[in-house]
């Protein structure tokens, strides 16, 4: 079996050895738009709220459509594990949509599902442009460095606003943009504010900061490991751990807790004591900095029986039980579920079960589980080092909100949806990268070609052959080739 050769990767720097604008440049300026402008600001003049970034993932897309016709912007083509799954995702999500706008609606239910499609379909469109537009490596780290960039801009502003209640948002109103309600989401628990940033809750900052906490780790590592700057990538690494910590969230500690158990196995003996030391060190320095955050941090967890979110989340399990039968294989409707109006489910694969049925909640699970087959993928495939670390380091990533979606409904949240759906699309273009490399990549499994015939068994377990009989035994010289 063949491997259909790969398009050569085009020329990607212009005049003057700049780098020509392709879709990393938008997948930055994405990224960008998601964590440093406050999610509560929307386009002026627009019958729908649409926020910037929804509006950035909508462009991505169509750029995506057209370089799909022409072979001559260096945009991938062909089968890939995450562009499928989104794929799929996508016909899901129109299959739901159109099931429930075939009866009546109620025009606020029917006005959140349009605005619910239009959102999905952004995000799924960054996906998949990043899965076919980022092309090699060194777009790949272009990215996830602005990504890691943007995160702890939102970090940052939420430190602020724990430590000093200072809140930044006010002062971050651009042109062309209205509040769709509070700028502030600071929230309080146990005598400590809890800080929102840029984006729309605490819980969804919390969890941002947590799954970009790896990244942020893994460039200060390679910097250690193969040279390069170092001290910016600790710096970020610090704030967007405190600001984990400060979320009071118990979805931002169990994303950290989640992230560690896959990375720290994959580091070397040494390194893994090193960071067991380390962490260590962390939570006492946040002990003695901020009293009694740790302490409330654990409580979080001790007193989960008598907490009142959790038994909010209990009696969310009955609510959903009486909608789920009514509609079970594509839900009653994708954004139809208003939690003012029916309560709040605070589960994302919960919500999904009720809005999207049995299926939408069936291709959600194989959406993540694609993005870390593609990592894991590239690592096993890959003799690089820093393409192997990267390659766990993005399974860590995407599993933070894979699990944190069973504490939070996490598609609501616009900043935690559109760095998940990129940080899958990047997990895709890595696999591309590898694939690309000269000389193919081993398969898991050996084909047919590669297992060894009948006669090579015979001579294996009979030992070997006279001369004659070995010349007129036809062996292959070599492994059959694969074109890649």
């Amino acid at each position: 079996m063949t491997v259909a050769a790969p398009q050569l990767l085009p020329d990607q720097t212009g005049l003057g050895g700049k780098t020509r604008f392709d879709g990393a440049t938008l997948a930055c300026v994405y990224a960008l738009a998601m964590t440093v402008i406050p999610a509560a600001l929307v386009i002026k003049g627009l019958p729908m709220s649409l926020t910037p970034g929804v509006a950035i993932g909508l462009v991505m897309g169509v750029v995506w459509f057209l370089a799909q016709m022409v072979s001559t912007l260096g945009v991938a083509k062909g089968r890939n594990a995450a562009r499928t799954a989104l794929f799929i995702f996508t016909c899901s999500q129109l299959a739901t949509y159109g099931y429930a706008t075939y009866g009546y609606l109620p025009g606020d239910e029917l006005a959140a599902a349009d605005r619910t499609l239009i959102t999905v379909m952004a995000v799924v469109a960054v996906g998949i442009a990043v899965t076919d537009g980022v092309r090699g490596m060194a777009r790949i780290d272009r990215l996830l460095k602005t990504m890691i960039v943007g995160a702890t801009f939102m970090a940052f502003v939420g430190v602020l606003q724990f430590m000093f209640a200072l809140d930044l948002t006010q002062y971050l109103m651009l042109p062309g943009l209205r509040a769709n309600g509070e700028l502030s989401h600071v929230l309080e628990r146990s005598n400590f504010r809890r800080p929102a940033g840029t984006s729309g809750h605490p819980i969804e900052f919390g969890v941002v900061c947590a799954m970009t906490v790896p990244l942020a780790l893994h460039y200060a590592l390679r910097g250690v490991d193969h040279g390069g700057q170092t001290k910016r990538w600790w710096l970020c690494l610090a704030i967007l751990a405190v600001a984990s910590m400060q979320s009071l969230s118990r979805s931002a500690i169990l994303g950290l807790a989640i992230a560690a158990i896959f990375i720290i196995p994959a580091m070397a003996p040494k390194r893994r004591v090193k960071a067991l030391w380390g962490m260590l060190g962390f939570l006492v320095a946040m002990r003695l900095m901020v009293p009694g955050l740790v302490g409330t941090l654990l409580s979080l967890f001790t007193s989960i029986s008598v907490d009142p979110s959790a038994e909010s989340r209990r009696r969310a399990v009955e609510r959903a039980g009486k909608e789920i039968p009514e509609h079970l294989w594509l839900g009653r409707g994708l954004g139809t579920y208003l939690p003012e109006k029916y309560g709040w489910l605070d589960n994302q694969y919960l919500g999904t079960l009720v809005q999207n049925g049995v299926i939408g909640l069936t291709l959600l699970i194989f959406l993540y589980l694609a993005g870390m087959y593609c990592a894991f993928r590239a690592r096993l495939a890959s003799k690089d080092p820093r393409i192997k670390d990267l390659g766990v380091t993005l399974a860590a990533c995407i599993a933070v909100p894979g699990i944190s979606s069973a504490t939070f409904d996490l598609i609501g949240f616009a900043v935690a949806t559109g760095y998940t759906f990129l940080l899958i699309g990047v997990a895709g273009a890595l696999w591309r990268t590898v694939q690309e490399q000269p000389g193919g990549i081993p398969p898991l499994l050996p084909t047919p070609a590669q297992r060894p015939g009948r006669s090579q068994r015979r001579q294996h377990r009979d030992g070997p052959r006279s001369k004659p009989d070995r010349q007129r035994t036809r062996r292959p010289d070599k492994r059959p080739e694969v074109s890649a």
